[in-house]
């Protein structure tokens, strides 16, 4: 049974802090400032996720971003594309951070402070998702790299927002203000940014009311649909993304 004081400290990339009445606020954060994700934090996630939901203290999740944004810079350090064995390192931590995710039992609440430009699954995982003005959507990262977008925004944005309107989106690398996100369903709130935090904090402490059972099994019953829509899906998916990987490893070989 894993215990707030044994993970707390144990992130570089997420600063914790918890309520007394269980309400868990997890920042994302690069040294203080906005996350800039990498291959290391596309493994540490993996077990900040999984300690989190271990955790039977937790009653709420908040999930937020430091700086100017949710998650909108990506580095390549820390990843290997382009062979087999550093390929399969982000395919399983790839499956696996998602189901750690929903693995989390409790209520997850969004508080997004600006632009989410890759990981968007991670959002659309929570149960409530409250967006500062500034937030934007967009998935710009696989197409730059050569990659199909293969890490669950696939499964999930047509599934929020619809199958038509998922695709436009991924494939043109559109981009969704925060008004147009809760107009088609991806976002519930748009909320001022100094009272955004505030906000999340109030939901949150709100469910925390409710009995240990009724919340935990509430979430579970909510994302029944989602977990199958992920465990049947994205490693297929993922699959696809490093299939187009290799090739791009191979035209880069041959034009050097």
């Amino acid at each position: 049974m894993t215990r707030f004081d044994s993970y707390q400290n144990a992130f570089a990339n997420a600063r914790l802090t918890r309520s007394p009445s269980g309400v868990l606020e997890v920042t994302l954060h690069t040294q203080g400032g906005k996350l800039v994700f990498d291959g290391h934090t596309h493994e540490q996630f993996v077990e900040l996720f999984h300690q989190i939901g271990s955790d039977p203290d937790n009653r709420v999740v908040i999930l937020t971003g430091a700086g100017d944004a949710f998650m909108d810079a990506i580095s390549p350090e820390g990843f290997d594309f382009f062979t087999p064995r550093g390929y399969d390192k982000i395919y399983r931590e790839g499956k696996k951070v998602l189901m750690n995710l929903l693995d989390i039992e409790v209520p997850v609440i969004a508080a997004l402070n600006g632009p989410v430009r890759l990981h968007s699954e991670y959002v659309l995982l929570s149960d409530i998702v409250l967006a500062a003005p500034t937030t934007v959507f967009q998935d710009k990262p696989h197409f730059e790299f050569g990659i199909v977008p293969g890490d669950g925004v696939n499964l999930l944005w047509p599934e929020v927002i619809g199958s038509v309107r998922g695709r436009y989106f991924l494939l043109t690398r559109q981009e969704l203000d925060a008004t147009t996100a809760q107009a088609w369903g991806a976002v519930n709130e748009v909320v001022p940014a100094d009272r955004l935090l505030a906000r999340a904090h109030e939901i949150a402490e709100s469910l925390a009311q409710l009995p240990p059972l009724t919340s935990r099994y509430t979430r579970i019953a909510l994302t029944q649909k989602l977990r199958r829509l992920i465990d049947e899906g994205v490693g297929y998916s993922l699959a696809l993304e490093g299939i187009s990987a290799a090739e791009v490893a191979r035209s880069m070989a041959a034009a050097a």
